[in-house]
């Protein structure tokens, strides 16, 4: 949980709700019920973490603590598939040690946001027998963390990446060789966003290409990563989806990791209308079918 201050071609925003978790928990809460794990400062909204609950999203893993919430300020220029740092106040998240409560150990799903590999250890460590855990990381971690990187891969099913990651992870610059080397690290799945140009699913089973949802104006890309997560992983939760199930119900496997794709395409799609989480306190279900039916005709001979 974050704030963010940013500046794109379409306008600028101080001190907004960011962070991975707000993105997630939003996006997710249309599929299933979310229990969050995070930190925040004194100067956190305690309205916001109560407008999560009225979503469905548990957050009594949201520690409060003295001192300041985590700050990210970046821009964009005409390029909005790559965000600029300007700063970084890493505040009270320079001392999170999270701790997992009896309901989050439970937890049959488990998403690992893009944050220091070994605290995403740490909460492997906490959950009792997952059904499916998916990552995320960054060039920050694959350069200056890859031992401890390469451990969390090694026990997860889904890592989520976007393909500069990928090729410095693998050390390709071939998605398919980038994603078959991956593979070998411990994810069978892996999953390469593109941003503008969709996403890309590599499984034991094939590749599936989704197309990004043409929308008519990109206000605010920041966050769509995460909510291209929080939907694919809702979806998942949704479907029941299982790691035994690749090899009990393969096709079954396989096309409901294609629907969460899309799903996930579809959500970002709408993330990138608005500054901040905006768009999604605003997002009716009806839309998103809508626009799933939409993107699934066009990507579909």
């Amino acid at each position: 949980m974050a704030f963010d201050s940013i500046q794109t071609p379409a306008g600028k925003a101080d001190q907004v709700l960011g962070g991975s978790v707000n993105y997630f928990s939003l996006a997710a809460s249309f599929y299933a019920p979310i229990k969050v794990i995070g930190i925040v400062g004194e100067d956190f909204p305690i309205a916001h973490l109560e407008y999560l609950t009225t979503r469905n999203v548990d957050v009594s893993g949201v520690q409060i603590v003295k001192g300041k919430t985590f700050h990210w300020v970046g821009s964009y220029d005409t390029n909005m598939n790559e965000a600029k740092t300007l700063s970084t106040a890493l505040n009270v998240f320079e001392t999170f040690d999270p701790k997992l409560n009896a309901a989050h150990q439970d937890a049959s799903y488990v998403f690992l946001a893009n944050i220091d590999p070994v605290l995403q250890t740490s909460v492997l460590d906490q959950v009792k027998s997952p059904k499916l855990v998916a990552c995320d990381s960054m060039n920050f971690w694959i350069t200056g963390k890859p031992e401890e990187l390469k451990k969390t891969l090694k026990r997860v099913d889904i890592l989520s990446i976007n393909e500069g990651e990928a090729f410095l992870l693998s050390g390709e610059k071939n998605l398919n060789k980038a994603a078959t080397i991956i593979r070998t690290m411990g994810p069978s799945i892996i999953i390469i966003k593109r941003g503008e140009y969709g996403a890309m699913l590599f499984t034991p089973k094939g590749t599936f290409l989704a197309s990004a949802f043409p929308v008519d104006f990109v206000k605010d890309p920041t966050g769509a990563g995460d909510s291209f997560a929080g939907a694919f992983m809702g979806y998942v939760a949704e479907a029941g989806l299982t790691r035994d199930m690749a090899q009990t119900d393969p096709d079954a496997f396989e096309s409901i990791l294609r629907r969460a794709v899309v799903a996930g395409c579809v959500m970002a799609s709408f993330t990138v209308e608005d500054f901040s989480i905006e768009r999604l306190k605003r997002l009716e279900a009806s839309e998103l079918v809508t626009r799933q039916t939409a993107l699934m005709k066009m990507i579909t001979v």
